[in-house]
């Protein structure tokens, strides 16, 4: 009965491992989504004229960008990895989470949380400025 519920427990921990993965994966396919928006954003022609260093500004933002993108695809790779690990582990019937699959799970949770700050903290950055600086059309009939 022991083997049973060992069994058991592992298949639920293998399980909740694989639905974080899924939930780091569409965090992931949300902020793909976003940064395509951003990246349009920047390249528009939504900004008043004459702002100082506006061309700069931008430019720095898309390169801030790229290094985000840059770093989330790191994240992915090491991501699809472990979840290859996992399910591997998966196709073993006696198979048992390791202590070491629960550090590479806690280590790219805070490598997830970490891209996630540091692209939160950005879009933040860029909307704060950006949005005061829109081309604003005056009302229809004045």
């Amino acid at each position: 009965m022991e083997k049973k519920n060992t069994v058991t427990d592992n298949g639920r921990k293998i399980a909740l491992l694989h639905w974080k993965i899924q939930q780091w994966k569409l965090k992931f396919q949300l902020m793909d989504d976003e940064i395509v928006f951003i990246k349009r954003l920047l390249d528009s022609n939504a900004f008043k004229p004459n702002i100082p260093n506006l061309f700069e500004r931008l430019q720095d933002y898309k390169t801030r960008l790229q290094v985000i993108e840059k770093r989330n695809a790191a994240v992915r790779s090491q991501i699809s990895l472990h979840e290859n690990n996992l399910g591997n582990e998966l196709d073993i019937a006696d198979s048992s989470i390791s202590a070491d699959d629960v550090k590479k799970n806690d280590r790219l949770q805070v490598n997830v949380d970490e891209c996630q700050r540091d692209y939160q903290n950005l879009k933040s950055e860029i909307f704060n400025y950006t949005g005061s600086i829109f081309i604003m059309n005056e009302p229809e009939g004045k």
